[in-house]
């Protein structure tokens, strides 16, 4: 799977959120949330192409940029790989890790329960 450095990683939200952008609409809401100039912004671009995450293509005489990495497929080989690294693949132990030093809230007991009964399930 890429790695994607954090600060590749705000170019792909971007573009996962919106879809085509233009090197101007990157630069307008990467650049200004994270207080990067136009030359970073763009660097980061041009690693992403040669990553093969985004594409570039003309319109209308401008370059547009597309992910080709989906965000799920992303997030999956990012979480598995910390999860791997972290926690020797096992589920059990990220929870209870995250358990012990966060205060759960009630919505997010329920959503736990309901992802193990669906484990149990067969699901």
């Amino acid at each position: 799977m890429l790695r994607i450095t954090a600060a590749e990683s705000q170019v792909m939200e971007a573009l996962w959120r919106r879809g085509a952008m233009t090197s101007d609409e990157i630069v307008a809401e990467v650049g200004a949330s994270q207080a990067w100039g136009e030359a970073t912004v763009k660097t980061l671009v041009n690693r992403l192409l040669k990553k093969k995450a985004i594409e570039s293509a003309r319109d209308g005489g401008r370059h547009s940029y597309r992910p080709l990495l989906a965000r799920a497929d992303y997030v999956q080989a990012e979480g598995q790989g910390r999860l791997d690294r972290l926690f020797d693949g096992q589920l059990a132990p990220l929870v209870s890790h995250f358990a012990g030093h966060h205060a759960l809230k009630p919505d997010d007991i329920a959503r736990l329960k309901t992802v193990v009964g669906r484990m149990d399930d067969g699901r």
